[in-house]
């Protein structure tokens, strides 16, 4: 079924669910978490509530507005991960081939000097022994002594140059028999160029976003004049985003340097796993059509592997009760996980403030793009919003 237009939200859509999250919102804005976001909430294709509050600016009093774009960060990763599954019901691509299949170069080793196989599924599972630079516990670790770029730096190298640097550095385990977040996607992203034989943005426009009608979502800011600005959680406020500002997720990590300045340059590499820009809308419509069984875009049975837990039953670290699909988190354990979502709820969000939930068993896919980090990713906010959602105390 395909989402409703903002335009067709009924006034009383669903008072009670809109009470309980305007409240959430008012809460972080009040108290200073978040400076502005846009929350858009979808029933069994439906759109049940959608408000954008706050500043989309603080220091010009631009306000938020629904049409605000924002840097997606690893809200990128479920757009790309959608567009090699495409691939796959193309008949183009298997889970299972080797990388080396497509990328003949592409052979890190194990620290003892093994070069193991790495399948296309190892890689969309972060399952393939590869990690992420900002989560290393030195500054000056593997990754950074290679070079690596996460995709929000601003470093002028291409995909090809930073996938090179990637396979020069040791895996962190063999493939297959743990779980790590890491720059997977972006070798996913050089995977996807190389089958396609085009850029990738302009692969993941093809596959992906013109299919759905997305116009407001690319590898570089569409609309400039609509981008949000990015704030970093402080006291008594959150201070402005600078240029090259390290902020780590954890503490005793190397962190996250950003680059705000890079969602306009069009010379910067297209980062699969944290590059895109684009609305809240936008990033519902392509969740929603997942959620409802891929529509034209992919076969039921794509999407139900996408939403399979794929890593068995290790959990993520600090999530448990929580296994990992292909492109997102699954929920395997509610319980465990101490939350009101569904078996199978998919989740995710991206580090420059953002955070979503698709409840296929509740027919609800919620979206939640704001421009404050971390708490709009994974602060007391999200479990809040979570909550209202759900009407749990």
């Amino acid at each position: 079924m395909p989402l409703s237009p903002a335009s067709s939200l009924p006034q009383s859509a669903d008072p009670a669910l809109a009470a309980r999250v305007d409240a959430v919102l008012s809460r972080a804005l009040d108290a200073q978490r978040l400076v502005g976001a846009v929350v858009l909430i979808a029933r069994n294709g439906q759109l049940v509530y959608q408000r954008a509050a706050g500043f989309a600016d603080r220091e010009s009093r631009t306000p938020m507005r629904e049409d605000t774009l924002f840097r997606l960060a690893s809200v990128t990763k479920p757009i790309v991960s959608t567009a090699a599954m495409v691939l796959v019901a193309q008949g183009k691509l298997s889970l299972d081939d080797e990388v080396t299949r497509w990328l003949a170069d592409f052979r890190p080793a194990l620290p003892d000097g093994h070069v193991p196989a790495i399948t296309v599924r190892q890689l969309l599972t972060h399952t393939a022994g590869l990690g992420y630079r900002f989560a290393q516990a030195e500054t000056n670790g593997p990754y950074a002594r290679a070079g690596v770029s996460d995709g929000l730096d601003g470093a002028g190298i291409t995909l090809a140059e930073n996938v090179r640097r990637i396979a020069s550095t040791p895996l962190l385990y063999a493939p297959g028999t743990s779980w790590n977040y890491s720059v997977a996607l972006d070798v996913t992203g050089a995977l996807i160029e190389a089958v396609c034989g085009m850029p990738l943005a302009d692969a993941v426009d093809a596959l992906v976003l013109r299919p759905l009608g997305v116009r407001d979502t690319a590898f570089v800011a569409p609309d400039p004049a609509r981008l949000a600005t990015p704030y970093v959680n402080d006291t008594p406020q959150p201070h402005r985003l600078a240029e090259n500002e390290t902020v780590p997720i954890l503490e005793g990590t190397a962190g996250v340097t950003y680059s705000p300045a890079r969602a306009l340059d069009a010379r910067a590499f297209a980062s699969g796993g944290a590059g895109m820009v684009g609305s809240a809308g936008d990033v519902l419509h392509v969740l929603d059509t997942l959620r409802a069984g891929g529509g034209a875009l992919l076969p039921a049975a794509l999407v139900d592997e996408m939403g399979r837990v794929q890593t068995g039953d290790l959990d993520l670290p600090d999530r448990p009760g929580v296994g990992f699909g292909i492109g997102f988190s699954v929920l395997r354990d509610p319980h465990a996980a101490a939350s009101p979502e569904s078996p199978g709820t998919w989740r995710w969000g991206g580090v420059y403030g953002h955070s979503w939930f698709v409840d296929r068993t509740r027919g609800l896919t919620v979206v939640s793009l704001s421009n404050t980090l971390y708490e709009g990713m994974n602060g007391q906010y999200t479990i809040d919003l979570r909550d209202a959602v759900y009407g749990a105390k």
